[in-house]
């Protein structure tokens, strides 16, 4: 079957043929056929020429691309899975598969491995799938069964896209097994050797945020006797590194209760609770009266900002949150802090911490820049896929 096709304006090639994967809506000349929101479309320049095919979407970002050249053809069971192979052989070799420290990890960051809307994480012998657009969630078959012939022992296969793919696109979506079912145990994982239960059913993201795995075991480098703050901490993966590297003591804080009662029992698995305790409480409020009180406070808050509208606010946010940490810790004291913000950019970010350092008085020098760990690539074609960024500060 022929796809419907796109045309773009004059001029408005370029960024396609430098493998850019979206075409924007304000590019499209005319479209042919019957364009429905999720099918694979044909993009061709205004000369005709074929310059690939992708996902077609109404709004800005009209066409999540798939494949590109005048040899593009429409993906077929052959093309997800070479797709899915390519991602897991790059996980292979970065060393997180067939691990026994290590069994959780992204399998596939949407434009980062060529598959733009979908995001696949693995916990153990269950890959928990993301589609972020319609195109990626009318897929999801092809997807699992290639998942199922890549993956060697893969037990289960959960559907998590309820809440990322778009409303009207699949008013109908329901959270569900593609493959296998709940077994209604607590399933544990192991990130370099840390044990963390994970609930890829009612949790957060598809469960937990892998992405911090490598910013993870550097904070375990400097936190032995010292005494940590874990803002934001989610299931508390910063505290359990902390507790088991040695820190004196650790203290977790998020406003949502069952975040803290998932921290508490990921620092029940370190068998290490004398020394930890949790708070549900607003950040802002619980930083108020803590000076000195800590020597290493990591600040990781959720994305202040989804959009460019809301970047200008984002990093008022991110000046205050970082001018009260910068108050509050005791002197000679490491800041871990950090943005998933993707429109706020290493250099905005950076600016807003020293806007804070400024404004709180304290000089500090910066240790690390930090960003998202290997099995979040990012493509040299689309660098908007750099999100995560962070810096640790030394405070004096």
């Amino acid at each position: 079957m022929n796809p419907a096709t796109v045309t773009l304006k004059p001029g408005k090639d370029q960024s396609l043929r430098r493998l850019h994967p979206w075409v924007f809506s304000g590019a499209i000349g005319r479209m042919q056929g019957e364009v429905v929101e999720g099918e694979v479309v044909a993009v061709h320049a205004a000369s005709g020429e074929l310059l690939g095919v992708g996902h077609y979407a109404p709004g800005s970002i009209a066409v999540r691309m798939l494949a590109f050249g005048p040899d593009a053809q429409l993906p077929d069971a052959a093309f997800w899975e070479e797709k899915i192979r390519n991602a897991y052989q790059l996980r292979q070799g970065l060393g997180l598969t067939g691990q026994g420290n290590t069994n959780v990890y992204r399998l596939a960051h949407a434009e980062g491995d060529g598959l733009p809307g979908l995001i696949i994480d693995v916990y153990g012998d269950v890959a928990v799938v993301q589609a972020h657009s319609a195109g990626m969630y009318k897929a999801r078959p092809l997807i699992a069964q290639a998942l199922q012939t890549v993956i060697p022992g893969l037990r289960a296969i959960y559907d998590k896209s309820s809440e990322t793919v778009p409303a009207k696109a699949a008013p109908d979506a329901r959270n569900g097994y593609l493959l296998g079912e709940s077994t209604g145990a607590e399933h544990i994982v192991q990130e370099n050797g840390h044990p963390f239960a994970v609930d890829w059913e009612t949790g957060q993201k598809t469960g937990f945020f892998i992405d911090q795995r490598d910013n993870r075991s550097l904070l375990a480098r400097y936190a032995p006797g010292r005494r940590v703050l874990n803002t934001f901490c989610y299931t508390g993966g910063f505290s359990s590194y902390a507790l088991m590297a040695g820190a004196e003591l650790v203290h977790s804080v998020d406003s949502s209760k069952k975040a803290i009662e998932l921290t508490n029992r990921n620092a029940e698995l370190t068998g290490l609770t004398d020394r930890h305790k949790a708070y549900a409480q607003d950040v802002f409020t619980f930083l108020k009266d803590r000076h000195n009180q800590y020597d290493l406070i990591v600040l990781d808050p959720p994305a202040f900002a989804k959009h460019l509208s809301a970047r200008h606010n984002a990093l008022m946010g991110y000046k205050r949150l970082n001018a009260a940490g910068i108050r509050q810790i005791a002197p000679g004291g490491l800041l871990f802090t950090f943005s998933c913000s993707q429109v706020v950019s290493m250099e905005l970010f950076e600016g807003a911490v020293l806007a804070a350092a400024i404004e709180a008085g304290r000089p500090a020098r910066i240790l690390h820049r930090l960003t998202q760990p290997a099995d979040h690539p990012v493509s040299l074609f689309h660098p908007e896929g750099e999100y995560l960024k962070g810096l640790v500060l030394a405070v004096e």
